[in-house]
């Protein structure tokens, strides 16, 4: 018979004869004739405690190993317990110790300990109150994104990782090669003295995806409503608190969608999966609402009750050059906002999120489509409190002609997207989508500062560990 999960037995909470529990030792306290310990298995946030007792067995020769850490399996009775905060604890008759943990050398103690040095634990730190929380959080969050897309009328579908096409035309992806690095010598060159990477695996240059957008369009002009959720690759030197080279990516597109209609699905989106972990997790968003972010649930509850305001770059403007003084970027007609200036608009000015839209061509990707002023784009950004930007979204430019122009001007190797043109040549309808960066929406709901805390192993430049 399985052994329930303290999440199980906690939830049961009723007394039990003959129940094993399993887990990691957190604490474990002495009194003269009793010892207390707490037990965890990762299930949920709450522990189990564990009463040895001289009645039950002599547990004498057995309690020097139960430190922090130790890996253990309790049988014994469940009971009432005395105790204020719980209802029940286990009375322990027999012990089973899977692993040993020596309390001089495991870095996990019950004080508080800085988010630097537990990255340097990241194999250790989901053992830790936070870090675990987060974990099941970000499988919740998982689940329910699937479930919103599911339940709307998207299909699943899975985009390449090795990719030829750079979507963000900025050339800060990795190169994945099936070259022998360790041999230079024996790369094949071309004549002007380059790698040629016609003799690679792939018979040409390719990289790590940045986005799964662009095969996305494809299949959202097939199947409709389409979605993809993996991840992605920036081969960009940034240590910021919210940029990694590794993250996860949520990305829909749809067919007939304009701007307004892919607006009106971000900000349900956004909305719908909040709503759904707040619901599932109470007790983990309560710990970092406790101890991560006091102002967390005031931000949560913003969210969900606040219509997003929708603000044109040009209003933005407006907004901004009065207030300049308070920037390092100073914001004029034509700049790329950044996050200070975010985070302005969200947190001080509309004290809400904000859906920022037709930014000037000369900072938008190729794919956003033209306004008919020649000088801005239906692309969108949502901005939301502390973090600034959470989704990148517009409809794409479906009219052959101006796509192929954008691109020249740009100067793309048209040659190398026709298949991304074709798109445009056969059958060609207004289509829309966003990306979401999965980390960055764990930032939001957990209010966790450092995108390097979001996951179990980042990944950022000068670190690979684990």
């Amino acid at each position: 018979m399985a052994v329930p999960t303290i999440r199980e037995i906690l939830k049961k909470g009723s007394p039990d004869k003959g129940v094993a529990a399993r887990g990691w030792i957190k604490t474990r306290r002495d009194s003269k004739t009793h010892s207390f310990a707490e037990l965890n298995d990762g299930s949920c946030r709450e522990s189990l405690q564990v009463i040895f007792s001289p009645e039950n067995g002599d547990f004498a020769s057995v309690l020097p190993a139960l430190v922090t850490g130790a890996a253990v399996e309790i049988l014994g009775d469940l009971v009432a317990s005395p105790g204020a905060g719980q209802k029940i604890e286990l009375a322990a008759k027999q012990v089973k110790i899977y692993g040993g943990c020596d309390p001089e050398k495991y870095p996990i103690q019950k004080k508080k300990t800085s988010d630097e040095f537990l990255r340097t634990v990241a194999h250790l730190r989901p053992r830790t109150n936070k870090y675990a929380a987060m974990l099941r959080v970000r499988s919740e969050l998982a689940f329910a994104v699937h479930s919103y897309f599911r339940d709307n009328g998207f299909t699943y579908v899975h985009t390449p990782i090795f990719t030829a096409s750079d979507c963000e035309g900025a050339g800060q992806m990795f190169t994945a090669t099936a070259f022998d690095l360790t041999k230079l010598a024996g790369i094949p060159k071309n004549e002007a003295g380059e790698i040629d990477f016609s003799k690679d695996l792939f018979g040409k240059k390719v990289g790590m995806t940045v986005s799964g957008q662009m095969e996305g369009e494809a299949l959202a002009l097939a199947l409709g409503k389409i979605y993809t959720f993996g991840p992605t690759f920036r081969a960009e030197n940034s240590n910021t608190y919210r940029h990694c080279s590794e993250f996860w990516q949520i990305e829909p597109e749809m067919a007939f969608y304009e701007l307004a209609d892919d607006m009106d699905l971000a900000e349900d989106f956004i909305k719908s999966i909040t709503k759904s972990v707040l619901e599932k997790c109470p007790s983990d968003i309560e710990l970092f609402a406790k101890f991560v972010e006091p102002a967390l649930m005031d931000n949560l509850r913003n969210i969900l009750e606040n219509k997003f305001e929708r603000l044109p770059y040009a209003e933005a403007v407006k907004i901004l050059e009065p207030v300049n003084d308070r920037f390092e970027v100073k914001v004029k007609w034509g700049v790329d906002l950044a996050s200070e200036h975010e985070r302005f608009l969200v947190e001080q000015h509309f004290k809400k999120p904000v859906m920022l839209h037709n930014k000037p061509k000369e900072v938008a990707a190729f794919y956003m489509k033209l306004e008919d002023d020649g000088r801005t784009v239906r692309g969108m950004d949502v901005l939301v409190p502390r973090i600034g930007e959470i989704i990148g979204a517009s409809e794409r430019e479906n009219r052959l002609e101006v796509l192929e122009a954008r691109m020249r001007d740009l100067k793309m190797k048209v040659e190398d997207y026709q298949w991304f043109l074709d798109l445009r040549r056969f059958g060609s309808v207004p289509h829309s989508g966003f990306g979401m960066g999965f980390e960055r929406m764990m930032m939001l709901i957990t209010g966790i500062s450092n995108i390097r805390d979001v996951t179990a192993f980042p990944r950022v430049p000068g670190y690979a560990e684990f």
